[in-house]
């Protein structure tokens, strides 16, 4: 196959050569007149990649394989490698939703497919990776052979920058790519517990999967403790909470619709909502009037969206955090646990603790980590790719400077 040739700076040829799949337009020659989807020979010094090249991306070149152009075989060995890897997942009998591709993690860059019972979503992150759609969805189909539906969720990307845009998707964005369309509301189960997914509607794809350990792990440090768990979306926190024995449960977020989404959670693992409140408001208003106040938890959750899309933005989303958590620990009780996460990939794990840091010392806190993770198996990061780590989940105990 005589492939177009494009010629990629020498100074990245060490983080190609590592497994970095991405390569920005300032770094590349030739390609111009290209469409987008179009596979090339990428030349970087003395070392031959191969990508695709996407013509209004940010992201000029995301980069396969280093070793042959890939074909329909070997899109199909990187799905069975990800269907593999996924087998603890699939033998535990009380989770039926996960993460079943996982982009870069899994060596298919720009793409992602979730598994929620019998259907898969498709994400696409870029115009040229639509290439690789009917590929993926024939090597699906080969994997699993009982699934009822796959279906993809067009993305609409921010103005540079690769991740989604903060405009929620419609129902006719959603394209039935095999077999039948999944209701409206599928519910799904985590280890042992309901959970309804909008697979049309919701955020993500339905559910945050990738908080999955970390919500079982809230569950077995709440029992007797009062929670607060902000950006609660559906409750998924929240209910791992009440399961764990919490005395209260307090959940906290502004869209429109989630309180009903998690009673209607609470009712499908049948519990009682005596115990549980859901409060409609944007969780820095009612942060700040708790802490005016002095309503203190024990457990104070905090996962909110994404504060940087852009490493422009990054600088706005370190203060954003840092208020955050600093009003998030005037609410907790001396010794009570702060949980808190962050899914701004332009935000590592050093700058994280540096900011809990940060806001321990304008509280006048003495913090302890007692537990900190990334990502579950079912989003795994390369080696070479650090910018694929981009959950970080911290405990922490607050107890007053002495």
């Amino acid at each position: 196959m005589n492939l177009p040739e494009v010629t990629v700076e020498a100074s990245l040829r060490a983080r190609l050569a590592q497994g970095h799949p991405w390569v920005y337009r300032n770094h590349v020659r030739g390609g111009d007149r290209l469409p987008s989807g179009t596979w090339v020979q990428v030349r970087c010094g003395n070392l031959l990649a191969y990508g695709l090249w996407d013509a209004q991306s940010a992201i000029a070149l995301r980069i396969f394989s280093l070793a042959s152009c890939p074909d329909a075989a070997w899109v199909a060995d990187r799905v069975w490698d990800a269907w593999t890897l996924r087998a603890p997942l699939r033998e535990q009998s009380a989770t039926t939703a996960y993460r079943w591709i996982y982009g870069e993690g899994d060596g298919l860059p720009g793409l992602v497919a979730d598994r929620y019972g019998d259907y898969v979503v498709l994400q696409t992150y870029a115009e040229s990776v639509q290439t690789l759609v009917p590929l993926v969805v024939s090597a699906l189909l080969t994997c699993d052979r009982d699934l009822r539906g796959i279906v993809l969720r067009e993305r609409v990307t921010e103005e540079g920058t690769d991740e989604p845009s903060s405009v929620p998707d419609h129902p006719h964005r959603v394209r039935l790519l095999w077999g039948e369309m999944p209701p409206d509301e599928l519910v799904v189960q985590e280890h042992g517990l309901f959970l309804s997914a909008n697979l049309l509607r919701g955020q993500k794809t339905g559910l945050f999967l990738d908080h999955r350990e970390n919500r079982r792990l809230v569950e077995s440090l709440a029992s007797g403790r009062e929670v607060l768990n902000c950006f609660a979306y559906t409750g998924a926190f929240s209910l791992y909470a009440l399961r764990g024995g919490a005395a209260r449960v307090v959940s906290v977020d502004s869209g429109h619709g989630l309180a009903q989404a998690t009673d209607a959670n609470l009712a499908l693992n049948g519990m009682a909502a005596a115990n549980h409140r859901f409060v409609t408001e944007d969780c820095f208003a009612l942060l700040d009037r708790y802490a005016k106040t002095r309503q203190l938890f024990q457990v104070l959750i905090l996962d909110p969206p994404s504060f940087a899309r852009q490493k422009s933005s990054s600088h706005a989303a370190s203060r954003a955090y840092t208020r955050l958590n600093s009003l998030a620990l005037r609410c907790l009780e001396p010794g009570g646990l702060l949980v808190s996460a962050s899914c701004t990939s332009q935000m590592s794990p050093e700058h994280f603790r540096s900011m809990l840091a940060e806001a321990a010392t304008q509280t006048r806190t003495r913090l302890q980590i007692l537990h900190e993770t990334g990502q579950p198996l079912d989003h795994p990061v390369p080696a070479g790719f650090p910018e694929g780590r981009y959950l970080k989940f911290v405990v922490a105990r607050a107890l007053p400077v002495s």
